[in-house]
């Protein structure tokens, strides 16, 4: 079979090998039917490379690997302390090829490569480290039952020793088949993690119904959660979803105002306003409403630099698809014909020879809550700002959503960001901040923003059940 390795030089000059099969059971393989995906360049609009399209097939030949490899002594008898061992020194691997991971990933989402480097690619190693420490604390409870009697419970399975097949995005395929090839170097045995690269609608599905997969963890659409959990429910599986968001950020006239919009600017700008839990309705307190929004509108012009990712002075770069920025604009021509306010942004900018899914950072105000803009997410560099009169009013407005995925709130009276980070309903509130998490802290939402969390170690539990044991000592029938 002729190999699936790809030799490829990047903007940047970067020369990286790099295997675009399907990793199965430490292997490289073709695609059963022999599919393909291109790996579009969003910055330019060419194809950087193809990689093999999984199908039902090859989920089910992942699958039965995944089930032996759980069994096999290699894994089940590996001792918990020995698999943080591993992720430690997946950790160190990753660290070690950080740049061409960070290359990777700038080149096929158009992020700006700074931001892949030192954010992204630093994010993995410091969230596997944290991992690595659970592997060997991941405590049972010892229950007191009387003289007679007693119980206790333990985690399976013990010591966070799942095997995993992983589906990425089919619009960012490239850095993950990259750490496939750090994770067989790093000795993880066969089966014990394998990457499919494929269709939503074709690997993602056969994924979400197979009956041998206890669990699924989506990150994505509101609307395509709400499939997986159809399919999930065929044989109840465990199901962790982090879906859509439209997070509120408030802004009291107490707060600190530098300080305020340049966490706001952040909480929507950053990785081209593709971010989930991207803080895109602004509301603020009537008293500094204009001021804020001149100087929203002055700090974005100056920061939000647009072009290409390779650039050092970059901030922004394109869109992930020619499908995300068409949809995109439509929402942008949608205020304007609403009737918001148009503050900055409105042309798109198309570099590169007139190539590339780049779009201004665009502000809008004088928004009404039914208008599109503002009630439904966007996942671009568009933020809606719309004032509010009392405390209760920012209150009701922000939980005038169907999301529940997170929310910022910015006062100096830190009274009261604690009363409103309880009345607000999100997964997460941030104080005097906005996108700021860790590995450490549990991240998920309420509403229809997901169920679930993932990181911490309440992310850690949920790739766990719970097994209770009862122990009779002397009770007799």
């Amino acid at each position: 079979m002729a190999s699936t390795r790809q030799e490829l030089i990047a903007p940047n000059g970067r020369k990286i090998s790099l295997n675009t099969g399907l990793f199965i059971g430490n292997e490289w393989v073709r695609a059963a039917e022999g599919g393909l995906i291109e790996s579009i360049n969003p910055a330019n609009e060419t194809v950087i490379t193809s990689v093999q399209a999984a199908t039902e097939a090859d989920v089910y030949i992942a699958v039965r690997t995944a089930k032996a490899a759980l069994k096999h002594p290699s894994w089940a008898d590996l001792h918990p302390s020995s698999r943080g061992s591993l992720l430690r020194r997946l950790s160190d691997l990753v660290e070690e090829h950080s740049v061409d991971l960070a290359t990777l990933e700038a080149w096929d989402s158009g992020k700006p490569y700074s931001v892949a480097l030192n954010e992204d690619v630093a994010e993995v190693i410091t969230c596997l480290r944290y991992f690595a420490g659970w592997a060997d604390k991941a405590h049972g409870q010892v229950i007191d039952g009387g003289a007679s009697k007693f119980a206790y419970t333990i985690r399976e399975p013990f010591g966070c020793g799942n095997t995993v097949i992983l589906k990425p995005s089919e619009l960012t395929p490239l850095a993950i088949l990259y750490l496939a090839d750090l994770i067989k170097v790093a000795g993880f045995p066969p089966g014990v993690v394998n990457i499919l690269n494929g269709h939503g609608r074709e690997a993602g599905a056969a994924i979400a119904k197979h009956p041998d997969i206890a669990k699924i963890a989506f990150t994505g659409s509101t609307s395509t959660g709400r499939e997986i959990m159809k399919m999930a429910a065929s044989n109840l599986k465990a199901i962790t979803l982090e879906t859509g968001g439209k997070s509120p950020l408030l802004v009291f006239k107490d707060a600190d105002m530098e300080q305020a919009v340049k966490w706001a600017h952040t909480g929507i700008m950053s990785n081209q306003g593709q971010i989930c839990s991207g803080t895109s309705r602004i509301l603020v307190e009537k008293d500094v409403y204009e001021s804020f929004i001149e100087a929203f509108k002055s700090f974005t012009q100056a920061t939000s630099k647009v072009g290409d990712p390779f650039a050092e002075t970059t901030f922004q770069g394109p869109q992930i698809s020619k499908s995300q920025y068409d949809r995109i604009r439509a929402y942008i021509d949608s205020g304007i014909k609403q009737g918001a306010r148009l503050v900055l942004g409105e042309s798109s900018s198309r570099d590169h020879g007139g190539k590339g899914f780049f779009i201004e950072p665009t502000i809008f105000c004088d928004v009404s809550p039914d208008m599109d803009i503002y009630r439904e997410e966007i996942f671009g560099p568009v933020v809606v700002i719309s004032p509010f009169e009392t405390e209760e009013d920012a209150i009701e407005k922000a939980n005038d959503s169907p999301y529940g995925l997170a929310a910022s709130v910015f006062s100096q009276n830190i009274t009261r960001c604690h009363r409103l980070a309880k009345k607000i309903e999100s997964g997460t509130v941030w104080i005097n901040s906005s996108n700021d998490s860790d590995s450490l802290t549990p991240f998920g939402g309420m509403k229809q923003s997901g169920i679930g969390r993932e990181l911490g170690q309440a992310g850690m539990e949920a790739y766990s059940v719970i097994k209770s044991v009862h122990v009779n000592l002397e009770a007799k029938l």
